[in-house]
C-alpha cells in the first residue's frame, strides 16, 4: 500500500512550494542567526539581545521552600456486617464488644503562609481523621503539626509547626486575576516529591461542579495531580494566588483540568481559623427558586433567582427584600443560580454587609443586608392529627418566634417519600397558601381534593413538590 508525505510546510503555508522552501529555508536560518547570535544544540537560541532566554528558576528558588509535603496517619471506623451488632451474636460468638477501626494514610501539600508563627495552609481533606500530621520541608527537614482549625464546607485547613529558618509566600490579590494569566502550580504528586508545573488561568468563579460545599475556584490547565491538594498556584511575582485542591480527569489524572480556591477566599478562612478555630458562616434568611424560561417569563428577567420566601425577623425581612424578588447580584457576583447566591453569602462572616440587587416589578432595586446567624429551632408543637401521605408533621417556633411547620417523620415505604420529602424539611406552602401553623396547614390542603401542591425548604434550597 503506498503512503502520502507532506511536506513541513504544507498544513500552515499551502502556497508556498517545495522549490520556493528550499530557497526560504536557509535565509531564515541566516535571519536567526543575525538576530540571536549563536543557536544551540536542539535549534534554540541562547541569548536574545545578548540576555539569557527567560527563565522561572529565580521566582522557584525564592517559591518552592514556602511548599511542604504531607503526610498523616489515621483511623476511622469499619464498616461491619449488621449481624456483628447484634448483641447475642457477639455473646454467643465471644466478640469484642470495642468498635473495629481501619488505619488510615495520605498525602498531600501546604503552603507556609506565616513564617513566624508556623502557619502552613492546606486542604481540609488532605488532614481529615488525621490523628498524627508529619509535614517535611524541601531542605528535608520533618516536624509533627498542630491542627488549628478546619473548614469542611471550603475544604480548607490550618496546621502549626514549630520551625526556624522558614520561608513563607506573601498573598496575591486575587481578584484582580484574569483569564489568560500565567501561573504555577506546586506541589507533591503521587508522592513523588516537590514537583512544579506551569500553564494559565482558564476560568475564573467555577462553581455548582459538586466537589465542596462552597465553590469559587479558579480553574487551571497547570497539571495538578493527586497529591497536588493542599499546594501552591502562584503567579509569575511567586505570590500566592490560590491554594490547589481538586482535579477533573478521567481514573483522578490530569486532563487539563484543575481547581484552586482564591487566595482572597482561603485568606479570609484562615484569619477566621487561627482566631476562632472554625468558621462561622452566616444566612440572610431567604430561600431560593431557580429561574427557569416559565418564570423569566413571568417576571421579565432573564437571570437571576427567585426569592420563594422571606424568614420573618431575617436580615433579607429588615432589608426590605420581599417574596418573588428575583436576585441578579450579590456584592461583586453576578447570580446566574442558586449556588451563586449560596457561594457568595457563604464566603461572608456574620455582620458583614453585602449589597443585593433585584428586581421588583420588572423595576431593579439595591439593598444593603447585614449578614445575621444561622438560627435554630427552639421548641416543637404537638403532632399534627392527621397524616399527609405517610409524613408526620409538628409546629415549630424559631429562636426569634417565627412560626412554620416542619416535617417530624417520613414512612420510606410512604408515597411522600417516593416524591422526596425528607424529615426535617420545612413547609412554606401549601397548594400556593403560605402556612405557619399545622392549623393552617391543613385547611389548606383542604382546597384541594386528591393532590396538594407543597413548596419545601430544604438548607438554602426550595422545591415544589405534589403530593397524592
Amino acid at each position: 500500500m503506498k503512503t502520502r508525505t507532506r511536506a513541513w510546510f504544507q498544513p500552515r503555508y499551502p502556497h508556498i512550494d517545495q522549490m520556493q522552501a528550499h530557497v526560504l529555508l536557509p535565509l531564515l536560518l541566516s535571519l536567526l542567526f543575525f538576530c540571536f547570535g549563536e543557536v544551540k544544540a536542539g535549534g534554540l537560541p541562547g541569548v536574545v539581545d545578548g540576555e539569557p532566554l527567560p527563565s522561572l528558576a529565580p521566582m522557584l528558588e525564592k517559591t518552592t521552600p514556602a511548599v511542604v509535603n504531607i503526610s498523616t496517619r489515621g483511623s476511622v471506623p469499619t464498616r461491619s456486617n449488621p449481624l456483628f451488632d447484634d448483641p447475642f451474636f457477639r455473646q454467643f460468638f465471644d466478640l469484642p464488644r470495642r468498635a473495629q477501626r481501619r488505619a488510615t494514610q495520605s498525602l498531600g501539600s501546604g503552603v507556609i503562609v506565616d513564617a513566624s508563627a508556623g502557619l502552613v495552609v492546606t486542604n481540609h481533606h488532605v488532614i481529615d481523621n488525621a490523628e498524627e500530621v508529619l509535614v517535611t520541608l524541601s531542605d528535608g527537614r520533618e516536624f509533627e503539626a498542630e491542627i488549628i482549625g478546619q473548614d469542611p464546607d471550603a475544604d480548607v485547613a490550618v496546621i502549626r509547626i514549630e520551625a526556624e529558618d522558614i520561608t513563607a509566600l506573601s498573598w496575591a490579590d486575587s481578584d484582580v486575576l484574569r483569564v489568560g494569566d500565567f501561573v504555577v502550580a506546586i506541589g507533591n504528586p503521587f508522592g513523588l516529591g516537590q514537583t512544579v508545573t506551569s500553564g494559565i488561568v482558564s476560568a475564573l468563579g467555577r462553581s455548582g461542579l459538586g466537589i465542596e460545599e462552597i465553590e469559587d475556584f479558579i480553574q487551571t490547565d497547570a497539571s495538578i495531580n493527586p497529591g497536588n491538594s493542599g499546594g501552591a498556584l502562584v503567579n509569575l511575582r511567586g505570590e500566592l494566588v490560590g491554594i490547589n485542591t481538586a482535579i477533573v480527569g478521567p481514573a483522578g489524572g490530569n486532563v487539563g483540568i484543575g481547581f484552586a480556591i482564591p487566595s482572597n477566599m482561603a485568606r479570609s478562612l484562615t484569619r477566621q481559623l487561627v482566631d476562632g478555630g472554625e468558621v462561622k458562616r452566616g444566612k440572610l434568611g431567604i430561600s431560593l427558586q431557580e429561574l427557569d424560561e416559565d418564570l423569566q417569563e413571568v417576571f421579565g428577567v432573564k437571570r437571576g433567582v427567585v426569592i420563594s420566601g422571606v424568614e420573618s425577623g431575617s436580615s433579607a425581612e429588615k432589608a426590605g427584600l420581599l417574596r418573588g424578588d428575583v436576585i441578579t447580584q450579590v456584592g461583586s457576583r453576578r447570580v446566574q443560580s442558586i449556588n451563586d447566591v449560596r457561594n457568595s453569602i457563604g464566603l461572608l462572616q456574620v455582620g458583614d454587609q453585602v449589597i443585593v440587587q433585584f428586581y421588583r416589578d420588572k423595576t431593579l432595586y439595591q439593598t444593603d443586608i447585614k449578614v445575621g446567624e444561622s438560627e435554630d429551632i427552639l421548641m416543637r408543637g404537638e403532632e399534627m392529627a392527621a397524616h399527609l401521605g405517610g409524613a408526620v408533621f409538628e409546629n415549630a417556633v424559631s429562636r426569634r418566634g417565627r412560626r412554620y411547620v416542619v416535617v417530624a417523620r417520613v414512612d420510606r415505604q410512604s408515597n411522600v417519600a417516593q416524591y422526596g420529602i425528607e424529615a426535617g424539611d420545612i413547609v412554606l406552602s401549601v397548594n400556593q397558601i403560605p402556612v405557619e401553623s399545622i392549623e393552617e396547614m391543613a385547611t389548606a390542603v383542604a382546597t384541594r381534593g386528591n393532590a396538594s401542591l407543597l413548596e419545601i425548604q430544604r438548607g438554602n434550597f426550595s422545591q415544589s413538590i405534589i403530593v397524592r
